[in-house]
């Protein structure tokens, strides 16, 4: 089984987007990306809207690879909202009628309806489809991030390769996982890679040192029960200290970045940002020239708020 994380906060942008190859079939997983449209009080830097464009580049041309399209939620770092990307395919959503509130159940439902005409739309929530390759499994709503959170539920999925004993498991927005119920269905599922999003540090005055905690302890555990291999990335790598918050994660030699699942150094650049424009200013003045480049309709692409 191939796995490739084709965009995430340690290569540049919001985003968890992945392909997946087992056999001859090809599953595009999440594919949406986009920047915050505000950090630390600025707007993205330069270099971190080519990394969001390189990142759409990859989404799109593994798009052209797979034959099934699976969404987790809708936020907007997790889907994109464009038919073309998922015209032909069979297409896994999250149910946007099931745990699904407020704008995420709008763009859910719009997105549906956009695509009954092109795709094959399926209702992801408790799936399992199997074929001689390899099987499909979708969980049951699950939270994102703690229990009864005002952010509304995600689904994982479990892409199985029975030929060669693989078990990949993408848990997207569970951030850590902080809730007890997702960490016991990521023991359930037996891993052998898990990729998910870390607990969201970056916002831990607001959340709660104990909460961080929480999320670091359940995925320790997960790691203790299955012996599994994790991809942690998304939230926790928008925390300017990562490295240092995340040590006793990190110290087991089990868990990496994206980046560092690809043998690349990881370069957050959201968390980075400051230092980006400090840098800028100090350029020479003809460098705020070279901004002037990117069109307004590729800068109407990055969206999110810190829940993205």
């Amino acid at each position: 089984m191939k796995i490739i994380p084709l965009a995430a906060e340690s290569l540049g942008v919001r985003s968890m987007a992945t392909y997946v190859e087992a056999g001859q079939t090809g599953i595009l997983i999440d594919p949406g990306a986009t920047l915050s449209p505000s950090r630390f009080n600025l707007p993205p830097s330069e270099e971190e809207w080519e990394a969001f464009r390189r990142a759409n580049d990859r989404i799109s041309a593994y798009a052209t690879r797979a034959s099934v399209v699976f969404v987790s939620h809708y936020h907007e770092d997790h889907f994109r909202s464009d038919p073309a990307t998922y015209v032909g395919r069979t297409v896994l959503l999250k149910d946007p009628r099931r745990m699904v509130a407020g704008l995420q159940a709008k763009r859910g439902t719009e997105l549906w309806t956009a695509l009954g005409p092109v795709a094959r739309v399926v209702s992801a929530d408790g799936c399992r489809r199997t074929t001689l390759e390899l099987d499909l499994r979708v969980s049951p709503p699950l939270p994102h991030g703690v229990d009864g959170s005002p952010l509304g539920a995600i689904v994982v999925l479990t892409v199985v390769d029975p030929g060669e004993n693989e078990r990949f498991v993408f848990a997207s927005d569970v951030q850590g996982p902080l809730s007890p119920v997702a960490a016991a269905y990521l023991v359930q599922e037996r891993p052998t890679l898990l990729y998910l999003s870390g607990p969201p540090s970056y916002i831990e005055r607001d959340v709660g040192a104990s909460v961080i905690e929480r999320g670091i302890d359940n995925l320790l555990r997960v790691v203790g029960a299955t012996g599994c291999r994790v991809i942690m990335d998304h939230h926790a790598l928008r925390d300017v200290r990562f490295a240092e918050r995340f040590r006793r994660v990190w110290d087991t030699g089990a868990v990496v970045t994206a980046a560092g699942y690809l043998g690349l150094a990881a370069a957050p650049l959201e968390s980075r940002r400051s230092h980006a424009w400090a840098q800028a200013r100090k350029a020479p003045a003809r460098a705020p020239e070279r901004r002037a480049i990117m069109t307004p309709v590729v800068r109407k692409i990055a969206k999110g708020g810190y829940h993205a």
